[in-house]
């Protein structure tokens, strides 16, 4: 019995085994030195990590009695958080090291966040939730304020410390609530207790609270006042890390416990993830249109994005939980590419955050340009690119589902969201000439992912890159 659960949950054994390998063995030999050399092992490691189970089969398994579940859904979900950690590390690898912020803990810490990720869209009891959620939230803080010379990226570390810690408080609290009243921490058990209709209140209170926690994981609002401060502090591949795989992660464990253990009270908690939606859409795209720096903008964005995800997710039937995870799929391509573009803003060899300073960039890279304009453009929904086909899949979900004035919503917050993207573009092409322009040159593996990124936007609107097969496939095994 025993080794069919470790041959379960044999991916994560392997990555957490090679991240404590990996740090004893740089701590006796050279430390920092073998620091570019993990980064590519441990990006190499994700690559067959996310082959070996995205190639793993067919069918749902459980280990451990239930806290851990390997089926579909689990396996979307790690494939994309894999694939977004690898894309990551590769894209700032020369960010870091031309810095000398790329020390031999980084890439371990990024490994272990990714294990705790893992863990937690595969949990199947609140004790395995709680676990996942806390290691890759341990990890994330200390890559937050990797730059340890910095005054901005050490408040970013704390406050998401401080902000984290309140929301895992809650999130705990709620936990012990709903083991209170279900008498059990299985999913599986829980769901029995909370039948439509007859939710005890004890157990609705606990619900809140551990939905408050989790909104706080995907920066929903009014969760989100530590996400544009950590992604103006924090290095930029570590905001870059943040804004793909802890949002899939976030993401999946919140479809995860709503359908699992509270999927007989969908009438439930569909009203407040509608909310959480409805107000995360404007708020990100309102307090977006007066930002100047373009990694706060994003902070902004990824939470009207999230909003947008959670659209699907209150819907609460099994093509809503598609349509959510069709839409975080676009949606960490598009931020891979883009995300790619804001590492190659440098003048003379240093960082540059302010969207005045891309006048006139066109005229300087048209490529990269063309690039982002595409990228920017499947942001706001314009289509025929593919993050516009992501918003429809998500809009028919809610109007499908009733939520017809969600989609209403939704549809109005996109419009306003599109103003700061189209802002950026008109700076790259109809922008005043700035004498401090960008450095014309870029980093080849930035100009492949943004290059790439930006071709899926264009040709995956024909084969939506097998994603909805698939994320139909996960949803269909997670909503019976």
């Amino acid at each position: 019995m025993i080794s069919a659960d470790l041959n379960i949950i044999l991916p994560e054994i392997l990555i957490s085994v090679y991240a404590m390998v990996a740090l004893v063995a740089a701590v006796y030999t050279g430390k920092d030195k073998l620091a570019s050399l993990l980064v590519w092992t441990t990006a190499g490691l994700f690559l067959v990590m996310a082959a070996w189970i995205g190639l793993s089969g067919e069918g749902a398994n459980s280990a451990f009695g239930g806290m851990f579940n390997d089926d579909p859904f689990a396996r979307f979900a790690k494939v994309m958080i894999l694939l977004a950690a690898s894309a990551v590390l590769v894209m700032g690898k020369g960010y870091m090291a031309h810095r000398d912020m790329l020390k031999f803990e980084y890439p371990m810490l990024v490994a272990l966040s990714v294990v705790g990720m893992m863990m937690m869209v595969s949990a199947g009891d609140l004790m395995a939730l709680y676990m996942g959620l806390e290691l890759q939230s341990l990890a994330l803080y200390v890559v937050a304020s990797l730059r340890r010379d910095s005054a901005k990226s050490t408040e970013a570390g704390l406050k998401y410390f401080v902000l984290g810690a309140l929301s895992s408080g809650l999130l705990l609290y709620g936990a012990s609530l709903i083991y209170g009243y279900a008498g059990t921490t299985l999913f599986s058990g829980i769901i029995q207790t909370a039948e439509e209709g007859h939710v005890s209140i004890g157990l609705l209170l606990g619900l809140v609270l551990m939905m408050s926690g989790l909104a706080f994981k995907v920066s929903a609002v009014p969760f989100h006042m530590w996400t544009p401060d950590v992604y103006e502090g924090a290095p930029t591949p570590v905001t870059a890390f943040f804004a793909t795989a802890p949002k899939v992660a976030a993401m999946g464990l919140f479809a995860r416990v709503m359908h699992d253990a509270f999927g007989n009270a969908t009438a439930d908690w569909s009203q407040v993830v509608a909310f959480l939606s409805l107000l995360s859409m404007f708020l990100g795209a309102v307090a977006a249109i007066g930002q100047t720096n373009i990694k706060r903008l994003m902070a902004y964005s990824s939470i009207a994005h999230m909003g947008y995800a959670l659209m699907g997710l209150a819907a609460g039937t099994a093509f809503g939980v598609e349509a959510m995870l069709v839409y975080m799929a676009i949606y960490v391509t598009m931020n891979i590419g883009t995300f790619a573009f804001i590492l190659s803003m440098e003048r003379d060899g240093q960082p540059v955050t302010d969207i005045n300073s891309l006048g006139q960039f066109a005229t300087k890279s048209p490529g990269k340009a063309l690039a982002m304009l595409i990228l920017l453009f499947s942001l706001a929904g314009v289509p025929p690119m593919l993050g516009f086909f992501g918003k429809l899949y998500v809009l028919r979900a809610a109007y499908d589902a009733g939520l017809a004035w969600l989609a209403i919503a939704g549809v109005i917050a996109s419009v306003i969201g599109a103003f700061y993207y189209l802002r950026i573009v008109y700076f790259m092409y109809f922008g005043d000439d700035n004498r401090d322009a960008l450095d014309g040159g870029s980093n080849p593996i930035l100009i492949g992912f943004l290059g790439a990124s930006a071709a899926a936007m264009l040709l995956g609107v024909f084969t939506m890159l097998g994603v909805d097969a698939s994320a139909a496939n996960a949803a269909a095994s997670l909503v019976n």
